[in-house]
Formats: C-alpha cells, structure tokens, sequence
C-alpha cells in the first residue's frame, strides 16, 4: 500500500500497471531461478524491524478516517503525516470515532470468544448497518469513491518505454517486498499446520499473478500473513480454502457490489486498525532487546528506516548491516588457544565417545556458526517427529556463535517437541551462544533443568525426565 501509492504519485496509474508486469516478470525469474529459499538469509532482525514499521504506517494511514478527521489529503511522508493529522484534529468526528471504536472492540470479543469467529465480517456487518439504520453521518465508500462498478474489463496496459528506467526500481522494489511477504506467509501457515512450502513454486505462482492482476485493473498481488493464519486458524486444510476465499470475493462483487458503498470509512479504518496491530510482532521486541546490542541495532535501524525514510532502503541498510555484523561474529569464532591438562579434563565430560546413548534418548548435534541463513538445517530434528524418542539431546559443544535467529529456530523446535510430549534437552553451549539460552524466557520455555553444561549431565538429565514419565505412567493407570 505504501509503495503503491508512491508509484502512482510520480508515475500515474499506467506506470503502477507497468512497475506490477516488471515486478511478476522478475519473481517468476526469482522462482525459475531457485531464489525463493534466499528468504533464509534474511536476519529475524530485519524481518522484525521492517514487520514492525510497516505496521506503524499502515496504522498512521488509518488515524484520519478512523476519527473522521477532516483533512483533504494525507501527505506521504510519515513526519508530514503526523503533523497534518496532529493540525486536523480539533476536527475530530465523535460518531465516527465511536464506529470504529467500537469495530475494535468487536473484534477483540470475537477472538475472545473463538478464533473461528471471523470478528472483522461481524464488525463490518454490524457497522455498515448502523450507519445504514440509524442514517449516522460519517464517510463511506460510496461517499467518497463512488462505490464499486462492478466486474472489471480485460485491457492489456500501455508499455511505455520512457517509464522503464525509472520504475526498475520500484518494481524491484515490488517484487522484494512481494517475496518476502508471500514466503514469511508460507513459513508462518508451515509452522501452524505442519505442512511445507515449495518457495520456488510459490514465487512464480506470485509472478503470473501479478502479471495478469494489471490486465483486469488489479494491483500488485501478494500472500498476506494476517489472512493466511485467520484461514488456517479457521480451520483450513488445503489450497481449497484459498479459492473459496477467492470466490466470496467474485460473488460479492458479482452480487453485492452496490450494497459496498455503504460501507462506513471508519469501520474500515477500525479493521486496519487490528489487522497492523497483529502483524506487528510487538511480543517479538522484548525478547530482541535482551540479545546482543548488534541484533538490536539491526532491528532499529531496520525499523527507523522503514518508517522515516524508505521500505527499500530499509531492507538493504538491514541486510548490509546484517551482513557486516555476521563476518564480524564469524570472525570472532576463531581462537587460538594453548591446549592445558584442565582444557584435556574439562574436554572429557563432553565427548560422546565414551558414553552410552539410552534407548529412550537420541542426540543431534549443531556444528559451526547457527546464524540466520544457516537456521533451517535445524529441521533434520523434527524431519521424523513421530519416530523420536521421549527425550531428544541438543548438543551445542560445537556450536561457536548464535544469533536472534538462531535462537528463534530453536524454539521452534521445542515448541514443536512439546507439542508431541517430547522433551529437549541442550548442552555444552558455550560463552556467546550460552549468554542467550540463559535468558528468562528462553530457560521458561525450555526449563532451566534441560540446559545442561555437558553433554554427561544431560544424559543423567534424560533418565531423570524418564523416570518422571513412567510415574506419570503409573499414576494414570491407577
């Protein structure tokens, strides 16, 4: 939405149509070219950042219609923005205020209630027809765009060679942002209905959409998280769900299209409201600012970039940042060191050599540097999920550096143990990777009893989370 409407502003409606072909030719050659498990590389960092500030301007978009302030345009920049809206509000609209208000709270009783109850059809339902009964005297689709005119025609775009230097970057732009939203939507619908992604597939899916999208009028098409976790939460099995979804939309506009003038601005406003609260992440800046100050200063600058300077600009200051820190903490692995009688000892009760691995426990091991790019190798843990044992060993002997993103992922993977009443237990970490998985939520999670010094204590730890199990066992069957 941002983007877009930058797009129109300096290049006209005909050159968002040109920028979105641009951008589904280059995702398709993204796909076909097997760039769609790049997404990796990106720092959970970044993604928090820019998640974050995309949030902040879609909400600040949303301010004016939300309390009916009368402001003839809203400036683009988020500091111009916030100035005009900040001299506007002596205009403040009570009724409209209330609407959307109300929206929220609708909302929120909705999810309280059950995650099945689609709480933003309930509150656009009920706050259309109260500005229709009660005739209530507040902004509506109609009022403002004149409605929905129904089916779209099939027109093919006018090419204009003048525009194509100066909408190369916009549409890389476009298609950046396009992958990223559509692969961080598919890792999240991943992790929630434990199913996989192909990303390559997924990429040239989103490429021919986005090249079709402009002959019937559309804009540039992408998956959307919100949307994607309210399908799956809902209790969507298939791809079924997504074309259905796609198909209530054709109806209404088939069927319902003069009913959508009628659709107060406000309650509107109130749903976006929700929906960049929830794709924000805000849980997520706790727990990065208790990591080292250079995953803090990755989301920062990530964050203040998005929302003061550029959506691109922000993800390649990120990314580059991302990079320089990432050589650094490479580089901060290597040591040299003189090998001692207390190093020889101390190396004794971490080496696997000499100890047995009881039946109901198995080790994984992580070697080397577990930094973002790296963190998907973790999935060889929970690849046979079902054909583990009670209690699985993480042993981090090996493991020189860990990041937010790394840590992240091994969260999952306890998550996902426990999901099956299944035990993690890790070891051996040692000083930059043990600094994070003794912090407070990590060690809640994981409990502070599974984080073993050694790879010894943790196989004394298994017996012991055994034994708990077969007097569990006990007690239930008498």
């Amino acid at each position: 939405m941002v983007v877009i409407s930058g797009i129109v502003a300096l290049h006209g409606v005909d050159g968002l149509f040109m920028c979105t072909v641009m951008a589904g030719i280059l995702l398709m050659i993204m796909g076909i070219a097997g760039l769609g498990t790049a997404v990796k590389f990106i720092p959970r960092p970044v993604v928090i950042g820019f998640t974050n500030g995309i949030a902040i301007l879609i909400a600040s978009t949303q301010v004016k219609d939300f309390f009916g302030l009368q402001l003839a345009k809203v400036p683009g920049v988020f500091w111009l923005r916030l100035e005009a809206l900040a001299g506007s509000f002596h205009t403040l609209s009570y009724t409209a205020t209330a609407l959307a208000a109300g929206t929220v709270l609708v909302m929120i009783l909705c999810r309280a209630i059950s995650h099945r109850i689609p709480g933003a059809i309930v509150a656009f339902l009920l706050g259309t027809a109260a500005v229709v009964l009660f005739k209530l005297p507040v902004e509506t689709i109609g009022s403002r765009f004149g409605g929905i005119a129904g089916l779209p025609h099939f027109v093919i775009p006018r090419f204009r060679g003048d525009l194509v230097h100066g909408l190369l970057g916009p549409a890389l732009t476009v298609a950046m942002l396009g992958a990223i939203e559509s692969l961080m939507s598919a890792v999240v619908s991943d992790r929630m209905s434990n199913d996989h992604h192909n990303p390559n597939l997924e990429l040239i899916g989103q490429g021919v959409a986005n090249i079709i999208s402009p002959m019937f009028g559309g804009l540039p098409a992408t998956g959307a998280i919100a949307r994607t976790a309210t399908n799956i939460r809902a209790g969507a099995q298939s791809p079924v769900a997504g074309m259905i979804h796609a198909l209530t939309l054709l109806c209404i506009l088939l069927f319902a299209a003069p009913l959508v003038s009628h659709v107060p601005l406000a309650v509107l406003a109130g749903i976006l409201m929700v929906v960049a609260y929830n794709m924000g992440e805000w849980r997520e800046i706790a727990q990065l600012l208790k990591l080292t100050k250079t995953d803090i200063s990755v989301w920062l600058v990530t964050f203040a970039l998005t929302v003061f300077a550029d959506l691109t600009v922000a993800v390649e200051a990120g990314m580059i940042l991302a990079a320089l820190l990432f050589i650094g903490r490479v580089a901060s692995t290597t040591t040299v060191s003189q090998v001692t009688d207390e190093y020889v000892e101390d190396g004794r009760m971490h080496i696997l050599q000499d100890k047995d691995i009881p039946y109901y426990a198995t080790i994984f091991r992580i070697h080397g540097p577990f930094l973002f790019g790296a963190t998907d190798k973790i999935s060889a843990v929970t690849r046979n999920l079902h054909s583990l044992p009670p209690v699985v060993i993480l042993r981090l002997r090996n493991m020189t550096a860990l990041d937010a993103t790394g840590l992240f992922a091994i969260e999952e993977v306890a998550r996902e143990l426990q999901g099956t009443n299944r035990t993690l237990i890790l070891c051996g970490a040692r000083e930059q990777p043990a600094t994070l998985i003794h912090q407070e939520e990590f060690k809640e999670l994981v409990g502070a009893e599974n984080i073993c010094d050694n790879v010894q204590t943790a196989i004394r730890r298994a017996e012991a989370v055994r034994e708990q199990l077969e007097a569990a066992a006990i007690g239930l069957k008498s």
